[in-house]
């Protein structure tokens, strides 16, 4: 049975309550739907209830390299599950594109000056002023340790973004979250940097403790869950998902000493059908001074922003109409008189006259996208 999120009349969430409970008070008008950034359906009461208890609803989070797994338990029901796409791809491309690109601008200065007949051909001239080399002076202390790289962190930063805003939905009392150890004899892993960044980050939060994959893969079986090990891409519950409920199960269930005799697993849990998401970064183009080659004539135009020319931020969620077919999507550019709409996986849908594009959600740096409103995890025969 589904459960809506609902929140007290001064923002504090509650617990869920079931479908039928919230039409009702939507129809007799003790609640307003009030929209979160994740999507999910969510009601405020208008009116103070007689009590604010609440029960402990955990999060569990899968981490990867191109896909998160999240999911939102109590022990009674299954919340919400949720499929991050990951930017690490997207990250690591742009940074080789702005390392090419400096050392272009650097090679071009150093070539001017051996023209000149000022100085030799050589990279660093560590007696003249910077404003003379090929290389800026460091902004900061650039030889710390410990340091996480940007597509790392922004695969982090993406899975933080999500539980803040779980925890403005749901009354969150913990948090596991899956880790993994470097194979071999290695002094220094970014993927473990980043795992203890963010447990750093979440126990800000909650309680949060850490699991590895064996733990996760021994409740998954043990609750007969069955995980797709193929096509990790498919953005179904059976590929990340379940693993992050397995996590979040977690915190109801565990395997320990029964008596004197014998061990086994202590506690109970259901996992039931709930919404189930897909989740995005817009991959927009961060404010650049100007295309990295050249069109005819040696002009370079701007390239790069958010903001368009016709009111719209890139990321806004749009209706477009065309003709007879009407559009919905995300703003994706723009020319001097049109707006371009692209759909949930960035692919242009078309580009529309101003006056036919209208706002229907302002950008909030996610692309949402809900597959099923009631998704079943697959279950082990």
């Amino acid at each position: 049975m589904l459960r809506v999120a609902v929140l007290s009349p001064d923002g504090k969430p509650l617990m869920p309550t079931k479908a039928s409970r919230a039409r009702r008070w939507l129809k007799e008008g003790k609640a307003k739907v009030v929209y979160n950034d994740l999507g999910i359906f969510q009601i405020e009461l208008l009116a103070n209830t007689l009590t604010t208890k609440t029960q402990p609803i955990a999060v569990g989070i899968d981490p990867g390299k191109l896909y998160t797994g999240v999911g939102v338990q109590c022990k009674r029901f299954t919340l919400w599950m949720a499929h991050l796409q990951l930017p690490f791809q997207t990250v690591k491309d742009r940074m080789d594109q702005r390392r090419m690109m400096r050392r272009g601008r650097r090679g071009r200065r150093i070539n001017k000056a051996a023209l000149r007949g000022k100085y030799p051909v050589q990279t660093c001239r560590r007696k003249v002023e910077f404003s003379q080399r090929a290389h800026r002076q460091k902004r900061f202390d650039n030889r710390r340790g410990k340091k996480i790289p940007p597509s790392v962190k922004a695969n982090r930063q993406l899975e933080l973004r999500v539980f803040e805003e779980l925890f403005t939905v749901y009354p969150i009392t913990s948090c596991a979250y899956e880790v993994v150890k470097a194979q071999g004899d290695k002094g220094f892993s970014p993927v473990m940097v980043g795992q203890y960044w963010q447990l750093k980050n979440l126990k800000d939060w909650v309680y949060t403790k850490s699991v590895e994959g064996w733990q996760t893969a021994n409740i998954r079986q043990h609750l007969k869950l069955q995980k797709q090990k193929h096509s990790k891409g498919d953005a179904i519950p059976a590929t990340h998902a379940v693993d992050g409920i397995a996590l979040a199960c977690s915190a109801f269930i565990r395997y320990g000493k029964i008596n004197r005799h014998y061990q086994g697993w202590m506690g109970s849990v259901t996992v039931t059908p709930a919404p189930f998401a897909v989740i995005r970064r817009p991959p927009i183009c961060r404010r650049q001074l100007h295309l990295m080659v050249p069109s005819k004539g040696g002009v370079r135009r701007k390239y790069g922003g958010t903001v368009t020319r016709h009111g719209f931020r890139k990321g806004d969620y749009v209706e477009a109409v065309q003709g007879n077919k009407t559009y919905k999507g995300w703003v994706s550019g723009d020319t001097e008189r049109q707006v371009s709409v692209s759909d949930a996986n960035w692919k242009r849908l078309g580009q529309f006259s101003r006056n036919k594009v209208r706002l229907i959600r302002r950008s909030v740096g996610l692309i949402i996208t809900a597959v099923k409103t009631a998704a079943s995890l697959p279950s082990q025969v």
